[in-house]
């Protein structure tokens, strides 16, 4: 199920000017099925799962107790719940991300989340994924993007089935012309200052086995 916010998609949609219809509709299963090939052959595992509480529990179990992990800013992780599980404190895991926010010398905090890029696990959401194979996110500062190219020991991806375009240029363009409209509008609602697109990755391919995993969610999930 999705837990809908006032940084939902739909909830920015008119002051981001975009248009919510085409960014929220979900592609054909055979998009899908398409999708899902390219990306195994990309060496990326995927996890298809219908619901929000579907993609939380499968994550739940690719995580060991005991592991590190971190994640990074994401309204798509915020809507399946993952956010709100992680706050009961019953996760059985090291939470990076507890230790950083719980730090208030700002150089020491700094540090923390410069070294939680390479945690055991680092778990994201994604802005565009095509057809061909490639996933593209971008965020302000990197502390989000960091992780992908190589510094986490294992990268899980959660992404909504409404981020599938056809090529990489078309999600070059979602990014730009539809994703950062609304984390833009997101940004100046929650810190009242506007945000930009800083640093962008590319994930094209993956050469170590089991370290990019993908659940692909059957919901208009996330920017």
């Amino acid at each position: 199920m999705k837990r809908t916010t006032q940084y939902s998609a739909v909830n920015l949609a008119a002051e981001a000017g975009v248009d919510i219809v085409k960014g929220n509709t979900l592609p054909a299963q055979a998009d899908v099925d398409r999708t899902i090939r390219a990306l195994t052959e990309h060496g990326i595992t995927v996890i298809p799962v219908q619901t929000g509480d579907e993609a939380l529990a499968a994550l739940r179990k690719i995580v060991p107790p005991g592991a590190e992990v971190m994640n990074g800013s994401s309204t798509t992780l915020i809507e399946i719940g993952y956010e709100e599980w992680v706050a009961g404190g019953n996760t059985g895991w090291k939470s990076l991300h507890t230790a950083i926010t719980a730090e208030n010398d700002d150089r020491k905090r700094n540090e923390l989340r410069r070294k939680s890029v390479t945690a055991d696990y680092f778990i994201s959401g994604a802005n565009a994924i095509s057809r061909t194979g490639e996933i593209v996110a971008c965020d302000a500062s990197g502390s989000r993007v960091g992780a992908w190219p190589f510094a986490a020991g294992h990268l899980i991806l959660v992404i909504g089935t409404n981020k599938i375009v056809p090529t990489l240029q078309d999600a070059l363009d979602r990014v730009w012309n539809y994703a950062f409209r609304l984390e833009n509008a997101r940004a100046k609602k929650a810190y009242g200052i506007p945000s930009t697109i800083g640093k962008c990755v590319i994930l094209a391919f993956e050469k170590i086995p089991g370290r990019v995993t993908v659940i692909l969610v059957n919901e208009a999930l996330g920017y």
